[in-house]
């Protein structure tokens, strides 16, 4: 969203706001008989019909021969085109290729996801086309689960942005925030109708039954269900710290991120020892949005040297989101990673890591297959503003002559 407020900020009696946004909408492309199409040559394709997104009609290309010749139908090829009339149309785009064996291991190239240095990209006109000229090597595909019964099927995800003008309401009241978190966490602070004691250590913590139950299925268990802790008004908590087990209360209250600074500063720990006992915590309590922040702050600290730690610790504490980003970071950082000090140790303690990583590795290289060793790897693959090769997009109707731009 882009705002405008510099009116406001000078003082001036009248305000307006130019609001950005994605109209999405998504078409699903099964085609069967993936091994008739095989032979067609290169540039010829099979077509999706063709759906609406945004006031604009699109339709999937598929090429099983590949798009161009050069490749010597080594890959096959997947554009989206803008087949209505339009010009300068302003999209994001996401392409899913389905794992049909259930492992939901779906192939996703997203534009929604990460931030574009040039922006959403752009169609100059209709027939201008988006997509992947190497998708997925024929040999690898042929023999993958995205193929099933000589069927594949494929998501798209379009959205075209929109931009319009907001103009303030002549009358209105503004609604402030929620503090519902702030209001919990007085409660907390103040102590005010504690009716459950913690001992933790040496410290005490009081806190509120109904709190505690409506955060954690854990405690809700403990003192709805029939434990003997129903009833308790003292309980004593073995093997968790008094700082983590204080973080975990505020959370709970606040629905705010943890103080990982104050936490580490009571333990005088670094975050690479506090984080397993955060996430065996949040774990031991299922508090998946905490433990969610706690992924998050080792990804901000992630590098060659911590990636064999980090990825040994999402292993251990089941952190999926985490543990495919090592994987990911591992990948295009391989030489480095290698050559860490805790690359051996996660080799001994984790071996079945390692075929997860070539496996990652194997991906990487197929999204993007042009790698030059010690450089970016290229983008050449990719038809749009993120051409890094050539930096041209390609813009073709299925019913006239082709034609080629580069791109400002």
């Amino acid at each position: 969203m882009i705002v405008n407020c510099s009116e406001a900020d000078t003082g001036v009696d009248s305000s307006s706001r130019s609001v950005s946004e994605t109209v999405n909408g998504s078409h699903q492309f099964t085609i069967k008989g993936y091994s008739l199409a095989k032979g067609m040559g290169p540039g010829k394709y099979i077509c999706s019909d063709t759906f609406s997104v945004g006031g604009h009609d699109w339709a999937i290309y598929f090429y099983p021969d590949g798009k161009s010749p050069e490749d010597s139908s080594m890959y096959v090829s997947v554009f989206i085109a803008l087949v209505s009339e339009g010009t300068d149309v302003r999209a994001l785009f996401e392409l899913t290729l389905v794992d049909q064996s259930g492992k939901e291991k779906h192939k996703v190239h997203s534009h929604f996801d990460r931030s574009l240095e040039s922006g959403p990209y752009t169609l100059k006109f209709r027939g201008s086309m988006w997509g992947y000229k190497r998708f997925f090597r024929r040999t690898s595909l042929e023999t993958s689960d995205y193929l099933k019964d000589d069927c594949l099927s494929m998501n798209c995800t379009v959205g075209v942005v929109q931009t319009r003008v907001e103009k303030p309401k002549p009358f209105g009241i503004a609604i402030p925030p929620s503090d519902m978190g702030l209001c919990f966490k007085h409660l907390l602070d103040g102590e005010l109708g504690c009716d459950i004691s913690f001992k933790v250590g040496e410290e005490s913590f009081k806190a509120h039954k109904l709190v505690l139950a409506a955060r954690s299925p854990v405690f809700r268990a403990q003192f709805f269900g029939v434990t003997e802790l129903a009833e308790c008004e003292n309980v004593d908590i073995e093997d968790i710290e008094p700082p983590i087990f204080k973080a975990l209360l505020q959370f709970m209250y606040s629905d705010e991120p943890p103080n990982f600074h104050d936490i580490f500063s009571s333990t005088s720990s670094s975050s690479l020892v506090m984080m397993p006992r955060l996430l065996a915590a949040a774990n031991r309590f299922d508090l998946n949005r905490f433990k969610q922040f706690c992924e998050a702050k080792l990804c901000e600290e992630l590098s060659a040297e911590t990636l064999a730690t980090t990825l040994s610790i999402a292993e251990e504490h089941r952190c999926p989101h985490l543990k495919a980003v090592c994987l990911k970071f591992a990948a295009e950082n391989l030489t480095a990673v290698m050559q860490s000090e805790g690359f051996k140790e996660l080799e001994q303690s984790w071996p079945a890591l390692m075929s997860e990583l070539l496996e990652t590795v194997a991906s990487v290289d197929e999204e993007k297959p042009s790698a030059v060793s010690g450089k970016k790897r290229s983008g050449s693959s990719v038809f749009g503003l993120d051409m890094e090769a050539d930096g041209e997009a390609e813009s073709e109707n299925p019913n006239s002559k082709r034609q080629r731009r580069v791109e400002e």
